[in-house]
């Protein structure tokens, strides 16, 4: 059944409420955030690049180390115009488009944020997959942007694990849960195009390694 108007508006409400209040109860660990810290005191804006199955918490890590504004990558799929108006009740901003190459709307929207300043969010491996396969779109915004990438993850010692395509993995009340933030990565804005493979490849590796890490962390491995 496809929602809409009021019940739409309900459901995202309740669902910001939601994880904010599991937020609250976390027992929350943050590795490797100097850099991003930094740059968030500096006021430099950058790309923070996660895997979609491990975003819901993303944003409450991201105002845990400081941050405010940020403007998030969201599917035009049916789901996306649902966690568009949940993000909207926390105070971020949505961009409608893909990650995909091709997806004009999004990558214009993206790029056009970026040359004004703004902090931007991306899942580079959605908006429906494969599962930790990074797309390029997210090396193109930043070698045209000239913004840094920095790849984020996390993992909680006691979560739910959904069968969708992505693991989407929601932490469970009173866990413990731990935030990996790799290092900055810039990408050559006269990057040719084998240069630009091997660093989406070394992107896609930290992020990778950024999620087993988390996971080792808090003693689950959940791929």
């Amino acid at each position: 059944m496809r929602l809409e108007g009021r019940s739409l508006r309900l459901i995202a409400r309740l669902a910001a409420y939601l994880i904010r209040g599991i937020s609250a109860t976390l027992r929350w660990e943050e590795l490797g955030d100097a850099q991003v810290r930094q740059l968030i005191v500096a006021g430099k804006p950058f790309i923070l690049a996660f895997w979609h199955g491990r975003g819901v918490m993303i944003t409450e890590a991201y105002r845990r180390v400081g941050g405010r504004d940020i403007d998030v990558l969201i599917s035009e799929h049916r789901d996306g115009e649902l966690i568009a108006m949940t993000l909207a009740y926390w105070g971020y901003s949505a961009i409608r488009g893909s990650t995909r190459r091709g997806a004009v709307k999004g990558g214009r929207g993206m790029l056009k944020a970026a040359l004004s300043g703004r902090t931007l969010a991306i899942t580079p491996d959605g908006p429906r997959g494969p599962r930790e396969v990074l797309q390029k779109g997210v090396i193109d915004l930043a070698r045209i942007s000239g913004l840094p990438i920095i790849p984020v993850s996390y993992s909680a010692r006691r979560a739910k694990r959904f069968s969708s395509w992505d693991g989407f993995l929601l932490p469970r009340l009173a866990t413990r849960l731990v935030v990996t933030w790799g290092e900055a990565l810039y990408i050559p804005r006269d990057a040719d195009d084998l240069l630009q493979t091997e660093l989406q490849k070394q992107l896609e590796t930290s992020m990778i390694n950024l999620r087993k890490q988390a996971d080792t962390l808090v003693g689950r491995q959940y791929d």
